[in-house]
């Protein structure tokens, strides 16, 4: 009998510790695990909030994938750029395949800032390393005026990112006494500062405190980068001086040429199953997925959980636990506050978050996981 064959999709959090967990579930089973990712480096995203500051090196963000893998789990470095379903093969530009029983898509999210015109060309960000690293020189050679920093479109990876960026650049500029010249706007596309209502209820009084402007319903429509203006879709326009915004977000390609995904390029993914709609036994998670909830390594982390516990369950034969094998939603990040502070986000589909009042303590909790991220989150340890 030919071992079930096991091929994930991406090898980022979700997809990284959904093969560790199947490899201990499935070590008595004749089974074949493999992580198929374009470029067999593990990134920790989260990181590139802290590189503009200074206070994070890129070289501190990136593992071999290899490393952090199960030595039961193959690793296949190479762009699969297809889910032929009919199949049930992956396939690459290259002529590769891989063929797979059992198939988890988690090929996260890219940033298409094309989606606005004279956006690539206008606007800094830090959702890429090499962005980052150019908007911390943009912020050095800065001399006062208009900061704009905003969300070009819904949804995008780790929401909290920006309003964290914008509250330790507020914190950046009073320390080094520029903050006077400084003239902060944040702009953000639905009419509050944050999609969740507890968060934004949290959150305004604090950018009041701050002195920060908001513009609600404000779509980025087009950016002029000679005259450094932005236009919103409902008709306003921005002066800036220096442009920070949040690139719009897509699905990764494959998804969408592999006739799976929405307009977006979106898995569309059961709630509570993570089972990708129409398809057998295939599963999304993190990024990849239409849910309503954060595209963020920690839904990404406790999604993985449940795939993995499906699928060993369908491979085993054995009975799921009451409970077990579905997703409730559950998400948990810290969001920073600024000046060594920082408050928690712990929420699910039917529990939304309640911030609790920012202190030093959540602010070193999260340092204290951003290094020990690669050794207690790739292998489930946690």
């Amino acid at each position: 009998m030919m071992p079930a064959r096991i091929a994930i999709l991406g090898g980022g959090v979700g997809g990284t510790l959904a093969a560790n967990l199947l490899a201990r579930k499935l070590k008595d089973q004749d089974v074949q695990i493999t992580v198929a990712d374009r470029t067999g480096k593990h990134v920790y995203q989260p990181g590139w909030l802290y590189l503009p500051f200074g206070a994070e090196s890129e070289r501190n963000l990136v593992r071999n994938e290899r490393s952090l893998l199960d030595k039961r789990v193959n690793l296949i470095v190479e762009d699969f750029s297809r889910i032929d379903m009919e199949r049930r093969l992956l396939v690459a530009e290259s002529g590769a395949a891989l063929p797979f029983d059992y198939l988890v898509i988690a090929t996260g999210s890219r940033n298409t800032p094309e989606d606005v015109p004279g956006l690539a060309e206008g606007a800094y960000h830090f959702y890429s390393a090499e962005a980052a690293t150019q908007l911390g020189q943009a912020l050095r050679d800065f001399q006062g005026g208009t900061i704009v920093l905003g969300v070009g479109g819904l949804p995008h990876r780790c929401p909290p990112a920006p309003l964290e960026f914008l509250l330790l650049l507020d914190a950046d500029l009073r320390r080094s006494g520029k903050r006077e010249s400084v003239n902060l706007v944040y702009t953000y596309p639905i009419g509050r500062p944050f999609t969740i209502e507890t968060v934004s209820d949290f959150i305004t009084p604090v950018l009041e405190e701050r002195g920060v402007t908001v513009e609600t319903f404000f779509n980025p429509e087009t950016v002029d980068p000679q005259q450094k203006q932005i236009l919103s879709l409902e008709g306003t326009t921005l002066d800036y001086d220096l442009l920070i915004m949040i690139p719009p977000h897509r699905g990764a390609e494959v998804i969408s040429a592999s006739g799976i995904g929405d307009e977006q390029g979106w898995a569309p993914t059961d709630r509570h199953t993570l089972a990708v709609q129409g398809l057998e036994r295939v599963y999304a998670i993190g990024d990849a997925t239409d849910l309503p909830v954060s595209k963020s390594g920690s839904a990404a982390h406790f999604q993985a959980k449940v795939v993995a516990e499906r699928i060993a369950a369908e491979i085993t034969g054995k009975p799921l636990d009451e409970g077990a094998g579905l997703y409730n939603g559950h998400v948990m990040c810290f969001l920073e506050t600024g000046n060594e502070q920082a408050t928690t986000l712990n929420f699910d589909y039917d529990h939304p978050p309640e911030p609790p009042r920012p202190s030093r303590i959540y602010h070193y909790e999260k340092m204290l996981f951003n290094r020990t991220y690669w050794y207690i989150v790739p292998k489930g340890i946690v």
